[in-house]
């Protein structure tokens, strides 16, 4: 076997449809478009989600709720996660700690919830603190700090 005898599979190679060359290359005429109609003309497109005139499905369905634009969204991070880290001797709690240890990504905004037990003093650095973390930090002798 060499270069010379190689050759692909059979059935692998089509020949190429001409459309549009003629009534004996077999596509002339109506060159595969059918007869009238939309679709048979150039510049044909239909509109995103036309159904052939069934009313589309982003009409067919209720719409419902609204979203609010001011919503700001925190990444929640538990007492449990606080103490995890303070077991490791970490006191002092930012969110560059935070982030150096997988607990939240670059553009989050750090909540602190209430969640756990807390069994070490920490100082805490945070965007946003619920009413029971706060309570639980300072019970032991903690700070927080809203940023």
């Amino acid at each position: 076997m060499n270069l010379s005898n190689l050759k692909p599979a059979a059935g692998a190679v089509k020949k190429e449809r001409r459309i549009g060359r003629g009534q004996g290359s077999g596509f002339g005429g109506t060159s595969t478009r059918g007869h009238k109609g939309a679709k048979s003309r150039s510049g044909y497109k239909t509109k995103i989600g036309f159904e052939g005139g069934q009313m589309p499905l982003q009409r067919r369905v209720p719409k419902f709720g609204f979203k609010n634009i001011n919503r700001v969204e925190y990444k929640a991070v538990n007492l449990d996660i606080i103490e995890s880290l303070a077991a490791k001797g970490i006191l002092e709690i930012d969110f560059d700690v935070l982030k150096a240890n997988g607990v939240v990504s670059n553009n989050d905004l750090v909540k602190i919830l209430g969640r756990g037990k807390l069994n070490a003093k920490v100082t805490i650095t945070a965007s946003a603190f619920s009413a029971t973390a706060v309570v639980a930090i300072e019970a032991l002798g903690g700070t927080c700090t809203t940023i």
